[in-house]
């Protein structure tokens, strides 16, 4: 009969860091668990089990033992009896894994477990509470197998078997294939190995964990940079050897955040290479984590460090403005001018404004030439005016109002409040085209469809926040007390928290009084970029935050592009036809 192949499953899907110990205790004042299962050999499906032996030791000293034999249900398997003695005669009246669970996880709680070769211990115990309705404690795993692999030599042994280190660390007990001796010779080979780590710098559960993972050198080697930071919300700053910033990061947590990049969970290539380069970590503190996702932003702006990736060069921003004159044109441009009254943005890119701007050009007849057109001299015109599809104001065939009516004022009314004509205008392409069968072109005019509405009600949300002069905000602290924010033209100007029980005017007060001056300025990002502003947003509208102050009201057009949310969400993930028929 063919048997079902067990295929161990990894340590780091087996401790998320939820488990109950600090990760900070140390070894000789940690309670762990040292446990062996033998099994009918199977896969992990609930059962299998035939005993359980488990030794909890703290400090080099014995507080407890658990074992017994356990009715798998199920035959035992020849091989299995050869190889561990145990007779479905022993097996017979031994009580089932539902009856035995209760007392082992009482057993485990609060401390460390360990095992040899963790993952298949682990596995079939897991499979067994979730059988049998029992929640898994997810506590900290330790494998005495994979701390071996790192302390030991092929020189000390020539491999990491449970009896080759017994007999390599002289157990007071042998493994012989029996759950109970086989905990307490891993609890000698548990013993053995910590008194090895020492050398290593590793002296608390948590570095030995991390220890025993697949970590890399150069994170061995540098992970004492993350030594002696800060557990409060805040920025971190990687710096060269020549002080130059590598990479910038923020985290509610400083401390563990950048413990976590000398961890096996850290597996990015550019991450690896920078902690190679890194000399030392600066951390700047933050009052709560809205004001050092900002720094963030603002620091990375700043020094475009190497190797992150986001939000490195907001001034490669773009706009897609209505140019002056009698027949005006859509184009891309850097810088708005206090002149431009109609435009769309920002984008983050050139590519983004020339989607949105086809979209226009599918929706409204606004003429795509860059000639420069007069009032007096005709110009010849070009095959869209041959094909219908521009009004041909270069020959004069449109005057400059009848022009402005039915091509510029579409474009202004969709930035400035309502784009519900041009979305109309692109609904009714799509559904021509979706009646035609032409489905790739419809998905062509669906996704620019999507840039248009993904640009107005980006930016008319912006413009609502930077529109106020200042406003002040508050939000529950997750210790007690209040996160305060202000917020003058879209950018945070001052942050601070009050204290517990203690009325958070005086802070909001010293806060304001201390706060940046912002001046206002030209469109709707006009003291911050629009990644900051949209972070204060998201900080802003979470249902715990309240609106303290104001210097104006806060409002959105009634008709504005807000409401067409849930077509754009069909448009970004939705096939053609879905919306052919969407009048919003």
């Amino acid at each position: 009969m063919a048997q079902a192949e067990y295929v161990q499953e990894s340590l780091a899907g087996l401790d998320p860091a939820v488990g109950g110990v600090d990760p900070a205790l140390p070894l000789y004042a940690t309670t762990f668990v040292v446990v062996d299962l033998e099994t009918t050999g199977g896969a992990p499906d609930g059962g299998g089990i035939t005993e359980i032996g488990a030794v909890k030791v703290r400090g080099g000293e014995q507080l407890g033992v658990l074992a017994t034999l356990v009715n798998p249900g199920q035959p035992i398997p020849p091989f299995i009896t050869v190889l561990t003695g145990i007779t479905q005669a022993m097996l017979v009246p031994a009580p089932p894994i539902e009856q035995v669970l209760p007392s082992f996880l009482e057993f485990i709680d609060d401390a460390v477990l360990v095992a040899h070769n963790a993952p298949y211990d682990v596995g079939f115990l897991k499979a067994a509470c979730a059988k049998h309705g029992y929640r898994w404690p997810n506590p900290r795993v330790l494998d005495t197998a994979a701390l071996a692999r790192r302390v030991l030599t092929r020189d000390e042994v020539p491999n990491r078997k449970l009896g080759t280190l017994a007999a390599y660390f002289r157990t007071a007990t042998q493994p012989t294939h029996r759950a109970l001796d086989d905990a307490k010779a891993t609890v000698d080979v548990l013993h053995g190995l910590i008194g090895r780590l020492g050398g290593h710098r590793v002296d608390t559960i948590g570095d030995a964990i991390e220890f025993a993972r697949a970590v890399t050198p150069t994170q061995r080697r540098k992970r004492h940079l993350a030594e002696g930071l800060p557990k409060v919300p805040g920025v971190y700053i990687f710096r060269a050897a020549d002080d130059r910033p590598l990479y910038v990061g923020t985290s509610v947590d400083i401390a563990t955040r950048v413990r976590s990049y000398f961890t096996a969970g850290e597996k990015r290539a550019r991450i690896s290479e920078m902690l190679g380069a890194a000399e030392r970590v600066e951390a700047v503190e933050c009052a709560h984590s809205l004001e050092a996702e900002v720094r963030e932003l603002r620091l990375i702006a700043a020094h475009a460090p190497p190797y992150n990736r986001r939000s490195k060069y907001p001034e490669r921003m773009v706009w897609l403005k209505l140019t002056d004159g009698p027949y005006p044109r859509l184009s891309i441009v850097r810088d708005l001018s206090p002149t431009d009254t109609a435009y769309l943005g920002p984008f983050t890119s050139r590519r983004a404004a020339e989607l949105a701007a086809a979209g226009f050009h599918d929706a409204v007849p606004l003429r795509q030439c860059t000639h420069r057109l007069s009032l007096r001299t005709v110009t010849p015109a070009c095959a869209l005016a041959e094909l219908g599809r521009c009004p041909a104001p270069c020959e004069h065939r449109i005057t400059p109002e009848e022009y402005d009516d039915t091509a510029a004022a579409p474009f202004r009314t969709a930035t400035a409040s309502d784009p519900q004509p041009v979305v109309d205008a692109l609904l009714a392409r799509i559904d021509v085209l979706s009646r035609d069968q032409r489905y790739e072109e419809a998905a062509v005019v669906r996704s620019r469809l999507a840039a248009v509405l993904r640009a107005t009600v980006r930016m008319q949300r912006l413009a609502a926040l930077t529109g106020i002069v200042e406003l002040a905000a508050a939000r529950p602290a997750a210790r007690g007390g209040w996160e305060l924010a202000l917020v003058r033209h879209g950018r945070l100007a001052g942050a601070g928290v009050s204290p517990p029980g203690v009325h958070p005017r005086p802070t909001l007060t010293t806060i304001r009084a201390t706060a940046e001056t912002v001046s206002g300025g030209h469109g709707p990002v006009p003291a911050a970029t629009a990644e900051e502003s949209e972070r204060i947003l998201s900080w802003l509208e979470r249902p715990e935050t309240r609106l303290v102050e104001m210097s104006s009201g806060w409002s959105s057009p009634a008709s504005g592009a807000g409401r067409f949310r849930d077509l754009l969400a069909k448009a970004e993930g939705g096939a053609s036809h879905q919306l052919s028929t969407e009048r919003s």
